[in-house]
C-alpha cells in the first residue's frame, strides 16, 4: 500500500475514535429479546426501533471492519517468506476484514428493510 493510502487508513481510524466516543450506548439486546421483538413487531415505531437497531449493529461492525483493515495493513509489513504456514497473521486479519465488511453490508439491507416496513405502517 502506498503512504497516501496509509495516510487516509490512519485519519479514518482516527476520526472513527472520535465519533465512537460520543455515539449513543449499544441497545443491550441479545438474540431472544431481538427475535422477540421481530416477532412482534407491526407497528412503524416498532419497525424504526428494529431499523435503528440494525443501523447501530452496521456502525459497529464497520468499525471493526476499519479497525482490521489498519491491522491488515500493519501486518502486511512484516510478511515473511515462503516457510509461513497458513494462515499467517496477515491472512487472518484480512479475512476479519472482509468477515466484517459482509456481516455490515447484512446489517444494512436489514436496516434497509425495516425502515421500509415502517414507512409502509405509516401510510
Amino acid at each position: 500500500m502506498n503512504i497516501q493510502v496509509r495516510i487516509a487508513i490512519a485519519l479514518a481510524a482516527v476520526a472513527l475514535m472520535g465519533s465512537y466516543a460520543c455515539a449513543e450506548t449499544s441497545p443491550n439486546l441479545n438474540r431472544a429479546d431481538l427475535k422477540r421483538m421481530i416477532q412482534s413487531a407491526h407497528t412503524a415505531d416498532q419497525y424504526a426501533s428494529l431499523a435503528s437497531y440494525y443501523k447501530w449493529r452496521e456502525s459497529e461492525l464497520e468499525q471493526q471492519a476499519r479497525g482490521e483493515l489498519v491491522e491488515w495493513d500493519r501486518r502486511s509489513q512484516f510478511v515473511g517468506g515462503i516457510e509461513e504456514k497458513y494462515p499467517r497473521p496477515v491472512d487472518s486479519s484480512r479475512n476479519r476484514y472482509e468477515y466484517f465488511t459482509y456481516e455490515a453490508g447484512q446489517m444494512s439491507r436489514k436496516a434497509a428493510y425495516y425502515q421500509d416496513l415502517a414507512e409502509k405502517a405509516q401510510r
